[in-house]
Parts: structure tokens; sequence; C-alpha cells
């Protein structure tokens, strides 16, 4: 499995996504998967991978937290609240949606090799 985080130069999200990340692939026993996190600081990148604000969290290729319309671009990227809180929208996935998305990632048959 290939994840990345991409981020903008100075993200403030990173390091939490990060150790969101790390958690939530521990807790679906996935001790030794790995990511990597990538800056995104070009516009004409942003557009051309379609990076729609940072951080965004890619699972083999994919977004699974993508939203339908929203604009490529360098933004940073608010995700809704994962259960109702006062707390409102937030910078980063929640942990039990990215156990999710993980958990389903495995399920899928791994992408054949280039």
């Amino acid at each position: 499995m290939e994840i990345e985080i991409l981020v903008v130069p100075d993200c403030p999200n990173e390091k939490p996504a990060a150790e969101r990340l790390r958690s939530a692939l521990d807790a679906v026993g996935m001790h030794d998967t790995t990511f990597t996190i990538r800056t995104i600081s070009d516009p004409e990148e942003a557009e051309r991978i379609g990076f729609t604000g940072s951080p965004t969290i890619l699972i083999d290729g994919h977004d699974p937290f993508a939203e339908p319309g929203r604009t490529a671009g360098l933004s940073c990227r608010i995700y809704p609240a994962a259960a109702p809180t006062s707390d409102g929208p937030v910078g980063v996935p929640g942990f039990d949606q990215l156990r999710e998305a993980l958990t389903i990632a495995g399920e899928r048959p791994a992408p054949p090799a280039l």
C-alpha cells in the first residue's frame, strides 16, 4: 500500500495529520506500513494532480475524503468533524475516518505493477 500526505509549505496540520495517520495504521495492524510527506508549492502542480488542500492523504493514489466539485489549488483543507461536536470543521480527518479508509483500502486488490 502506498500512502502519501500532501501538504503546502508550513502547513500547521502536517504533524497532526502524520501522527493521526500513524495511529490509525497501527490500530488496523499495519505497523510496518510507511508513508511519505510531499510538499506541493506550485499552483500548476496542484492543478495537475487535483490537489484540493493541505493536508490531503492519498492511499494508493486515491483521496478517500475527496469532495466532488472541490477546486484544486494551494490552500488549507477543512474536514467535517467526524461526529457532531461544538468544534465544527477540523484540519485533519478523524481517527475513525482514517481507520475506516485504511481498512477499505486494505481490502481492495493491490494495483497492478507497472
